[in-house]
């Protein structure tokens, strides 16, 4: 497959090349700017009082105490918030039957989780206003708690909503072809059930907004560290009541996001609230306990699975059955029901098969809502598919790498349709597999392998492989009804000294937009990237766009940038035919200068250029166009999603006196389309394999049966440490998509999407020998040892 645009084997070439990101120094010099580094004159602080009960009923708040305290300013309850800020439902359309009952800022009459803000204390100082929450007394009246997810739809299971009925939020059924008659027929069938513990983000930086209500222009300003500026415009100007074009988001620094800040929050929707009603800025910053309460959980899964397999290895059919719990209320506007319907959709992914039965059942429960976050679905359904592909294998006595070779989509197969009616442009299973098998050494391994077993050392390889969906088009979120943008914008000038700006909807969360976007933009005109300065995250200042995530900013926004970089190159060579008598099609850009296309001898600078144009258009001819700025919108059309693919291999040892998992090694091919910067995409990976790896190995929060969270530290919920992580070598195979010019693909979550499933087998692998087998994730000591029977329940 060519690439259509450029050429980036040529010596002066930005596309594919390693080019320092522009932040970087700035950032390690501790010259970053977060929300909370900011202080406007006025400020106020806000901290949230917060239900200590599930599930209960707010008959009273008294706040005489909590007003006595010196710099309060205020109390607010749920009922003044309501005043000013109207609830919100978070459902989509096209998510048939999807329900979720209206939420309000702050609860009003009832708190529905641990942790559900119930009032808003304003004071002068952060310690005045967390002084004045604690002797803010709320009395409850407590109600039945639901926690359980399997039994959340009994009959004797209390109904969280009594206005929905029961305690189903979304139901969805998937059938391709007959799988009860393919299991009956087929030579085996494997099942198992399979647990992902609910998790959740942790990023450095906590949620964080700053609002100024400006009320003589009816301006309200939110500095505000979310994915999607724009978004949150929308709904802060929908909410409390304003015109869209009166709201003004800004994104500046943000210290890592993974998802986690591209939602709606009650307390920010609230912290806006109190600004306009004060008229003063206000500023709210979660502390951890608040980030472990009250931030989205993701991955609460219990999914039953079966797989039916030829003799020859032939994978004829899945059967999938999978439940998740998404907490009190959908999540607006994105909704809750996402993941579970992203695990119908990815399922089997990566095989040629055509019988298919796939069902996700999503419930209410009194817990923290959950929603998306990094590889929103692909860990489970990866983990479940490739779990139950490594079991057949073992069934029938096959390598894991030769069952996966005998049903992956070939590489000259396509555009496919996968059974799950995921439509496929372009993948590279085939060629992964083979660059994953070779920068292992597959056969050497297993020599490894095999001389520990006879020492008594337990170690395990295990194999994932896997579809990652990236760049995805209206079929997203907009056909549902919800204002989020699937396309882009890009505006990129040249000033008058020959240096760009360019301003994207895209955002910078710490993953190097700013320097992709100036390898674009540098590659489109031919300037060096350091004469590139990227400007994101401003809703008064950047084209509109959809922010950042779902692996979207290099396809989407990337593209944009291009287009617009491309059309400014041609107005400068337009203006520069005319001041050197020449045809256009006979120069080109190089290096920031203008040079003869055929020679590369140079013939003018862009800084002379732009004087001209800037200072001395008098001199140019009447009727010249000497627009010097351009702006482009970009969104797929073809594809609802850009679908990527790759494989990951674990290699481990277990500890079978401890249950211990010491990873040895860690190995990843991804296929993410064509690559602007390498060493971004690789960090991009090993990053989000980190990410998996935590949700194997380690992170899990815990609630009790009253619905009380019981690990919200960093004592006791476990994250992936350095020192415990392995050595991870990546390797890229380029499939690039033609939706676009660019080619590109995203690749931000394709580490987290394998790392789970191939621990999991490589933990199964050391274990097989022994009869023992895990499949509820984190995979804990205590869970290894039970497997082997070592403790006992």
């Amino acid at each position: 497959m060519t690439i259509p645009f450029g050429n980036p084997n040529r010596p002066n070439s930005y596309i594919g090349k390693t080019v320092p990101r522009p932040n970087a120094a700035r950032l390690v010099e501790g010259r970053g700017r977060y929300v909370d580094d900011m202080i406007l004159p006025r400020m106020v602080h806000v901290v949230y009082v917060r239900s200590p009960m599930a599930h209960a009923r707010i008959t009273g708040i008294d706040t005489a105490e909590a007003l006595a305290v010196k710099g309060v300013l205020r109390v607010f309850t749920g009922a003044d918030i309501a005043k000013v800020c109207t609830p919100w439902v978070a459902v989509l359309a096209h998510l048939k039957g999807l329900k979720s009952p209206p939420e309000h800022a702050i609860a009003v009459d009832r708190a529905c989780w641990v942790g559900e803000p119930v009032a808003a204390v304003v004071a002068t100082t952060r310690a005045a206003a967390e002084d004045g929450a604690a002797l803010v007394d709320v009395d409850y009246d407590p109600l039945p708690v639901t926690g359980d997810m399997m039994t959340a739809l009994d009959a004797d299971t209390p109904v969280l909503h009594a206005d929905m009925g029961d305690n189903l939020a979304f139901r969805r059924l998937h059938e391709e072809g007959d799988v009860d008659a393919v299991m009956a027929s087929a030579h085996k069938v494997v099942s198992a059930r399979f647990k992902t513990a609910r998790h959740t983000g942790v990023t450095l930086e906590p949620r964080s907004i700053l609002v100024d209500w400006n009320a003589p222009e009816g301006q309200l300003t939110a500095w505000h560290a979310t994915q999607a500026p724009h978004m949150m415009q929308t709904v802060l100007a929908e909410h409390l009541g304003l015109p869209e074009g009166r709201v003004r988001v800004i994104c500046g620094d943000v210290g890592g996001s993974y998802g986690i800040k591209v939602h709606v929050y009650p307390d920010e929707v609230a912290t806006a609230a109190i600004a306009k009603i004060m008229g003063r800025p206000v500023k709210f910053i979660a502390d951890r306990l608040e980030s472990f309460t009250t931030d989205i959980h993701a991955r609460d899964h219990e999914i039953a699975g079966r797989i039916a397999v030829a003799e020859d290895g032939e994978i004829l059919a899945f059967d999938i059955d999978d439940w998740t719990a998404i907490g009190a209320y959908s999540v607006y506007p994105r909704t809750s029901a996402i993941e579970g319907n992203q695990v119908v959709n990815l399922c089997g992914g990566p095989y040629d098969f055509k019988d298919y039965r796939a069902q996700t059942t999503v419930v209410f429960q009194n817990k923290t809502p959950t929603c998306q976050y990094r590889a929103v679905g692909h860990p489970i359904a990866v983990a479940v598919t490739e779990g139950l592909v490594d079991m057949a294998a073992a069934e029938l006595g096959m390598d894991p790498v030769a069952i996966r070779r005998r049903n992956m989509y070939a590489d000259d197969c396509y555009p496919v349709t996968s059974p799950a009616k995921m439509r496929f442009e372009g993948l590279s299973h085939h060629a992964s597999m083979d660059k994953l098998v070779a920068l292992m050494d597959y056969d050497a391994l297993r020599a490894d392998q095999a001389e520990a077993r006879k020492k008594g050392i337990h170690r395990g390889i295990g194999i994932a492989s896997f579809i990652e969906l990236t760049n995805p088009s209206p079929f997203m979120y907009g056909i549902g009804g919800a204002r989020i943008s699937a396309q882009d914008g890009c505006t990129v000038r040249m000033d008058p000294d020959g240096s760009l700006v360019a301003l994207s909807g895209v955002t910078e969360q710490g993953q190097g937009t700013e320097a992709m976007l100036s390898q674009i933009v540098a590659e489109g005109v031919g300037v060096p990237p350091a004469q590139v300065r990227i400007i994101t995250g401003d809703t008064q200042v950047t084209p509109y766009g959809g922010g950042t995530w779902a692996s979207r900013g290099a396809g989407i926004g990337g593209e944009a940038a291009l287009q617009a970089a491309l059309a400014l190159k041609a107005a400068i060579l337009e203006v520069a035919a005319a001041m050197l008598q020449a045809q256009a099609g006979a120069l080109d850009i190089r290096d920031g200068q203008v040079v003869d296309a055929d020679t590369g001898q140079d013939r003018l600078s862009l800084a002379e250029l732009g004087r001209i144009v800037y200072f001395r258009g008098d001199t140019l001819p009447k009727g010249l166009p000497r627009e010097l700025v351009q702006t482009r919108h970009f969104i797929t059309s073809e594809y609802p999603f850009a679908f990527t693919n790759g494989v990951q291999a674990s290699y481990l040892e277990v500890d079978t006196d401890t249950g211990i998992v010491t990873l040895l090694k860690h190995w990843c091919v991804e296929d993410c389309g064509r690559i602007i910067n390498p060493q971004l995409v690789d960090e991009q990976i090993r990053g989000g394999i980190v990410q998996g790896l935590g949700g194997a190995l380690f992170e899990e929060i815990h609630y009790d049966a009253e619905g009380q969270l019981l690990n919200g530290s960093m004592a006791d919920y476990l994250v992936p440490m350095a020192g415990e992580m392995p050595d991870m070598i990546i390797g890229h195979v380029e499939t690039p998509t033609l939706e676009s010019a660019l080619g590109a693909k995203g690749a931000g979550e394709a580490g987290t999407a394998g790392a789970p499933a191939a621990v999991m087998n490589a933990i199964n692998d050391a274990l097989r020998p022994l009869g023992a087998q895990v499949t509820e994730m984190p995979f804990t000591p205590e869970r290894i040892l039970r497997a082997l029977g070592r403790i006992e329940d």
